[in-house]
């Protein structure tokens, strides 16, 4: 761990209110902000989307397994409390590359008794890594169907990382009838202005981001069986409260798709 070095989990944790964070990551965080200053209300809309794409996999859909890649430090409603509170036996596994969440994970992220969650420290840029983990085989069923959970994580994979194999190669170990829920950073509602500013402000952060498009974004669900309302905001996808009362779509500016594997 590199207390001097800023990290995207306890970044988000600073943007979320959280405590568990470093001075490193709360500068990191506030360069970002410098750009785009409705950042922390983009993370608090990205964790409200999480709570009702898991509701609704938990319940409708009929999805009790879950596999949240990039999981980041716990906080209130994580995907097994929202899961489990709707199907006790759901099974859940989380991968983070940061130490700080694991030592959070292991003494937070305990399962209900009928179900099971285990944490696995990798990095998603080595899926089959993530894949061939033993505490993986031993809480999922990989003959039935999994939620592949990559929410606000993809932004962190930079092209020459090859961000869409790396979703691929995830898909291809997940059997028909599994989900791939996945919520992105975009730069399409910004001026050329205003991409060169956060492009430069995230360079100086100190964490690597990409802003994509949706184009690019909807790449990642190729050959998926897009979910309604498909791609879209955060804010659309699914809403609970009036539109009156939610936030506006360009300061959110996070897409997020549900797919099903067919």
């Amino acid at each position: 761990m590199d207390p001097t070095k800023a990290h995207p989990s306890r970044r988000y944790n600073y943007w979320l209110g959280g405590k568990d964070n470093f001075a490193v990551d709360r500068k990191s965080a506030q360069v970002v902000a410098s750009a785009f200053p409705t950042v922390a209300l983009s993370a608090r809309e990205n964790r409200a989307f999480l709570k009702r794409v898991v509701t609704h996999l938990a319940g409708a859909a009929g999805i009790h397994q879950f596999l949240d890649i990039g999981t980041g430090l716990p906080s209130a409603g994580n995907v097994h409390e929202v899961a489990q509170s709707i199907e006790p036996t759901s099974r859940i596994v989380y991968v983070d590359n940061d130490p700080v969440v694991l030592v959070h994970a292991r003494a937070l992220l305990t399962s209900e008794p009928a179900g099971r969650t285990a944490y696995i420290q990798a990095d998603l840029r080595d899926p089959d890594k993530i894949l061939a983990n033993a505490d993986l085989a031993r809480t999922l069923d990989m003959s039935r169907p999994v939620a592949l959970m990559l929410v606000a994580t993809m932004h962190f994979i930079t092209d020459e990382d090859d961000p869409y194999d790396i979703v691929r190669r995830l898909l291809a170990a997940l059997p028909p009838g599994s989900h791939l829920v996945m919520t992105h950073a975009t730069k399409d509602h910004l001026t050329s202005e205003q991409y060169a500013s956060s492009v430069e402000a995230n360079e100086r952060s100190g964490v690597p981001f990409r802003l994509r498009s949706r184009a690019e974004f909807s790449r990642f669900f190729d050959g998926l069986d897009l979910l309604p309302p498909g791609v879209t905001s955060v804010v659309e996808w699914r809403p609970e409260v009036p539109e009156a009362e939610r936030p506006s779509v360009e300061d959110v500016s996070m897409l997020c798709a549900v797919a099903r594997v067919p």
